[in-house]
This record gives structure tokens, C-alpha cells and sequence, in this order.
């Protein structure tokens, strides 16, 4: 139950910076359209960098080993994802932002700092195989979704400068090439932003909502019970029943790790994506700010509910 604890402190730390973001724009210090520029350089910058960076390390068996088991289990989840994304959007009426939203969590921008914190540096590269997977679905079925099949081609794909740092990053693990020291050092000082600049956006969006809107409005409300409680809790039931803890020895980390990310808030890249290409920003932002909020409350319930299940013997570093 400690995880559970401590995670929610680290949630708070970053619901914080929401409210800076949030304070910034109720004191007209900025404007919440000034978010745009900061959602370019979290996309186009931050994200790659964290990818190639993320990569950076030694071979050795283990690590090969849990991460196939990452890998596997998130190309796993986010299947059961698309699948669950489009009964739900047939059966519940979902609109583009709604159904982008429901089923596309912030497995980077909150992830990667929450293990860090909890288990330490060197495991957040099994956080990234998620975020690997995650990011190429962004930029092809998430993009679908947001923007539409005429918006969407190979050509596009082939420029997208996330694809390309993933591919880098992965080569240069393959092939155990270290970048010198100096562009490792710049890498890990600009991905440190990735969740405080999300976290900064989300509440410059989320101050140009007046507060009627987020308070009155159900369909937040239904998106949010199902990104935060109903699709996590399924997922939770669907890994327990498949064991992915015991396949390694540390499994029950990975597994939670990889499980983890899918019980986060409605992804950031919904919002940057719907603010770049114009498709009802303020109301993926509103999903956004509501499901950041009171991810502080459900992410540590879910990982409680998940460790009672099967306690693990889990110690934070």
C-alpha cells in the first residue's frame, strides 16, 4: 500500500503545476492560446528527446528480458484498448475528443516522472515501451481520430520526427552506441520538462473554461469515470488473469509499471494534438483538467485495489 501513498504525493506535485499554469492565465500574465508554442516544443522536442535518451543503456540480459515483457504487454493493452475505444464510441454515442480521450492515457508526461520517483532512474526504460507504442499510435490511429483519414498519409507518418526518435533510439541500444556526453547530458535536461510542461499546458487550457462548463457537463463526467475507474479496472482484471508477473523475476515490477500507465489521466497529446489541428481544444482540455485532478484520488485507489489483489513485495528506491 506504500506505492499507492506515494504515488498520490506525486500526483499532487504535479497537479500543483497545473494550477501555476492555471494562475498564470487568471492573472493575465498569459493568454491560454500562448499554451500553443508550448505544446509544439513538448511534441516536436521534449517527447524525442525522452525517447533517444531513455535508451542510453548498458545491454544486458535482464534488461532484454523485461523489456519484451513491456513491450509485449503494452502492444497487449493498447489493442484491448482500440477495441474497447470502438464499442465504446458505437455504444455510448462518443464524439472524436470523447473517444480520443476515453481510451488514450497520459502514459509519458505522468508516468515517467511517477517512476522515477518511486523505483528510481534505471526503470523507466521498461515505462518506455508503453510510451513507445503509445507514441506511434498518436501519430497514426490517435491522429485518424483528431484529424481524419484525408490528413493522414505515409509521407506525413515518414516526417514525424516521434517515429524517427524511436527508431534512433532503438538502433542505437541494438547496436550499443553511446552518444557522447554532452548530447546525453542535453537529452536528459530537456526531457525532464515532459511533465511539467503537459501539466503547465493543461492548466492554461483549462482557465479558459468557464467553470459552469466542467461542473455541469456529463459527458466529462462519463469520459472520466471511463478513463479513470471503469477501463482501468478492466485492464487490472484482464493482466491478473494473464500473470504477466510471473514471467520474470522481476515481473511484478514491469507488469506494474506497464499496468500503471493505463490508469493515468486522459493523454496531454489529445489536448496538443486537438489545440494544433483544430479540433475542439477547449473541450480536450476540459477532459484533460478533469481527469487530472482526480487522478490524484483514483490512480492511487486502482494501484491499492491492484496490490490487494496480489500484494507485491515492492520497495521504492
Amino acid at each position: 500500500m506504500d506505492i499507492a501513498f506515494l504515488l498520490g504525493g506525486k500526483i499532487i506535485e504535479l497537479t500543483l503545476i497545473v494550477l501555476m499554469g492555471y494562475g498564470l492565465v487568471k492573472a493575465k500574465l498569459l493568454k491560454s492560446e500562448d499554451s500553443k508554442p508550448l505544446s509544439i516544443i513538448g511534441l516536436y522536442i521534449i517527447s524525442p528527446a525522452v525517447m533517444i535518451e531513455a535508451f542510453q543503456i548498458d545491454y544486458k540480459p535482464e534488461i532484454l528480458q523485461g523489456l519484451m515483457l513491456s513491450l509485449g504487454m503494452a502492444v497487449f493493452l493498447h489493442f484491448i484498448l482500440i477495441i474497447i475505444g470502438a464499442l465504446l464510441k458505437r455504444i455510448l454515442k462518443l464524439d472524436a475528443i470523447e473517444h480520443a480521450t476515453a481510451i488514450y492515457s497520459n502514459g509519458g508526461n505522468l508516468i515517467i516522472p511517477i517512476v522515477m520517483s518511486l523505483f528510481g532512474k534505471e526503470w523507466v526504460i521498461y515505462a518506455t515501451c508503453f510510451i513507445v507504442v503509445q507514441t506511434f499510435l498518436f501519430w497514426t490511429h490517435l491522429r485518424l481520430i483528431i484529424v481524419g483519414k484525408g490528413n493522414l498519409s505515409l509521407k506525413v507518418m515518414l516526417k514525424n520526427i516521434n517515429l524517427w526518435s524511436i527508431f534512433i533510439g532503438v538502433l542505437l541500444f541494438a547496436l550499443q552506441i553511446k552518444l557522447p556526453n554532452f548530447i546525453n547530458g542535453t537529452l536528459s535536461a530537456v526531457g525532464i520538462f515532459i511533465g511539467p510542461n503537459a501539466m503547465l499546458i493543461a492548466g492554461m487550457l483549462i482557465a479558459s473554461i468557464p467553470l459552469r462548463q466542467l461542473i455541469s457537463s456529463k459527458r466529462i463526467y462519463l469520459v472520466t469515470a471511463l478513463r479513470l475507474l471503469l477501463i482501468p479496472i478492466f485492464l487490472l482484471t484482464v493482466v491478473k488473469l494473464c500473470g504477466f508477473a510471473g514471467w520474470l523475476e522481476n515481473g511484478e515490477t514491469i507488469a506494474l509499471i506497464s499496468f500503471l500507465a493505463t490508469t493515468s489521466p486522459s493523454a496531454a497529446t489529445v489536448t496538443q494534438m486537438a489545440l494544433i489541428f483544430g479540433n475542439n481544444a477547449q473541450k480536450a482540455s476540459a477532459i484533460y483538467g478533469v481527469t487530472t485532478l482526480l487522478c490524484v484520488f483514483t490512480m492511487p485507489l486502482v494501484i491499492a485495489l491492484s496490490q490487494l489483489w496480489c500484494p507485491a513485495d515492492l520497495a521504492p528506491h
